[in-house]
């Protein structure tokens, strides 16, 4: 099981409605996901101060991607998000520890 993890940022001003759409995320996001043959264990996001943090477990962590790049749900999110996310290029982390 592979464990990935992205950073992002909040526009100033659009944090309460960042929350307020992952209030009501649509349920066609959350099937592609569950649907894309990923083998996807755990999905969360964090968000304090502006920067969200999202955590993985993924058996196949490039079929996850797969969804991100190319799934209409994705598609249709992503320009929801647009005008309240900055700009990133690469948002994925790295993983440099793990106790367990």
């Amino acid at each position: 099981m592979a464990r990935i993890a992205f950073h992002l940022e909040i526009q100033d001003g659009k944090r309460d409605e960042y929350r307020d759409w992952h209030d009501r995320v649509p349920e066609a996001l959350e099937e592609a996901y569950l649907d894309s043959g990923a083998g996807l264990e755990t999905y969360s996001v964090f968000e304090k101060d502006g920067h969200v943090f999202g955590f993985m477990e993924v058996d196949d962590p490039e079929k996850i991607k797969d969804v991100q790049n190319e799934s209409e749900a994705q598609a249709n999110w992503d320009e929801k998000m647009a005008p309240i996310l900055e700009d990133s290029d690469d948002p994925w982390m790295d993983e440099v520890y793990r106790m367990i």
